[in-house]
């Protein structure tokens, strides 16, 4: 009988702790407040950059605003003025590289069209400039130009 009465007492302690959250519980329970607060805010502040709510705010907090923008927009026109600049100084750079290699070209087929008229059998070694050159060099190919052997 004694034991029966433990039991019942244990366990009517335990269903009164359940009734109480433990201290984890309402630690998660006010970060989720605060974290929930914060992201409500941050998210009207989004909807007034945008342009949205703006009737729930005073005159200074409008013009607050309104200077955030205008520090956010500069920094944008700057950053894009700053990559156009290296985007032009690229394309720049690749039509020097492109107006050398078209005159290297130039002068190779000038030579060749001299030689050919020529009837001379003069042999060229191919070579380029660009990404892949490491594999034109190393490679041992010959062009032999002129008219064929008489039979």
């Amino acid at each position: 009988m004694k034991q029966v009465i433990d039991r019942h007492n244990l366990h009517s302690q335990n269903l009164h702790k359940f009734d109480q959250p433990s201290l984890q519980l309402q630690l998660e329970s006010s970060t989720y407040a605060i974290l929930s607060k914060e992201m409500a805010d941050r998210t009207r502040e989004l909807r007034q950059m945008k342009g949205e709510e703006l009737q729930e705010l005073n005159m200074e907090e409008l013009m607050r605003l309104e200077k955030s923008l205008e520090g956010g927009l500069s920094r944008v026109v700057q950053t894009k003025g700053e990559r156009l600049l290296n985007e032009i100084d690229a394309l720049r750079r690749k039509e020097a590289q492109l107006t050398e290699e078209n005159l290297r070209l130039k002068q190779h087929e000038t030579g060749i069209n001299t030689n050919v008229q020529g009837h001379s059998f003069n042999t060229f070694i191919c070579s380029s400039s660009g990404d892949n050159s490491q594999d034109w060099e190393s490679s041992n190919t010959s062009l032999k130009l002129g008219l064929p052997f008489p039979s």
